[in-house]
C-alpha cells in the first residue's frame, strides 16, 4: 500500500463579468465552456481519487465540469478554508482605482504583503496559515490516496509554498492559470530514505497542450 498522498491542484475556469475588478472571495460565477481543457484534465486526473473543493461556486463548478468531461468523480468535500484571499474592502474595486488612490494602506500591503492586510481583509501570513491547516488535516485523513482540490490561486500558491518552506510573500512569484494542474506529493517522514522534506513538487502551472 502506497504511503504517499498525492494532491492534485486545480485553478477553478476563468470568472465571468467581473468588469476587471478584484473579486477575492466574492462568490463568482465562471466560463466551464473550455470542453478541451475539461478533457484533458479529466484525463490527467487520477481515478478512484478524493475530491475537495472551496465553498465558492466557481470551485463547485468547476470540479462537476472536469466530472462530466470523462472522469468518475465522489461528492466534493466542501472546505471553506480553501477559499481565495479575503481581499476586505478592496472587493469589486479595480487594482488601477486603488493605485491611483494612493492610499496608505494599499502601499503598506505591497511593502510587505506577507504580514499586511487589506482593510476588512486578511494577509498572506494568514491565508498561507488557514490552507495549510486543511492540507494537513485532510493529508493525515486520507494517506496513501490522492486528493483532487479544485480551488483558487491563492490556494494553490499557499500550498507550494507550504511544500517548499517558502515565506508566505513569497508565494506571489507562482504564476497559476485558470484550469492549470498542479501536482505535490507528501511522503512521510522525507523524500530521501525518511529524511529531507516530506513534500516533493511533481508539476506545477500545467495546461493543456
Amino acid at each position: 500500500m502506497s504511503t504517499e498522498t498525492r494532491w492534485w491542484w486545480i485553478r477553478h475556469a476563468p470568472v465571468v463579468d467581473h468588469g476587471g475588478r478584484i473579486y477575492g472571495q466574492r462568490d463568482m460565477a465562471c466560463d466551464t465552456s473550455d470542453a478541451a481543457a475539461m478533457s484533458w484534465l479529466a484525463a490527467a486526473l487520477p481515478e478512484g481519487a478524493v475530491w475537495v473543493t472551496s465553498h465558492l461556486r466557481r470551485a463547485i463548478d468547476t470540479a462537476a465540469a472536469i466530472a462530466a468531461a470523462g472522469i468518475e468523480a465522489p461528492q466534493p468535500i466542501i472546505e471553506r478554508d480553501l477559499a481565495e484571499q479575503d481581499l476586505g474592502d478592496w472587493q469589486g474595486l479595480a487594482w488601477d482605482e486603488l493605485r491611483a488612490a494612493g492610499k496608505p494602506d494599499y502601499e503598506a500591503f505591497w511593502d510587505d504583503p506577507g504580514n499586511i492586510s487589506p482593510p476588512g481583509g486578511e494577509s498572506l501570513v494568514q491565508v498561507m496559515a488557514r490552507v495549510s491547516t486543511v492540507i494537513e488535516r485532510l493529508t493525515a485523513e486520507h494517506a496513501g490516496r490522492d486528493i483532487v482540490a479544485v480551488t483558487h490561486g491563492g490556494t494553490i500558491r499557499s500550498a507550494l509554498a507550504l511544500s517548499l518552506s517558502l515565506e508566505p510573500a513569497r508565494m506571489i512569484g507562482f504564476m497559476i492559470d485558470n484550469l492549470s494542474l498542479t501536482h505535490i506529493d507528501h511522503i512521510p517522514g522525507g523524500i530521501l530514505a525518511g529524511r529531507g522534506t516530506a513534500w516533493r513538487v511533481m508539476t506545477v502551472n500545467a495546461l493543456p497542450g
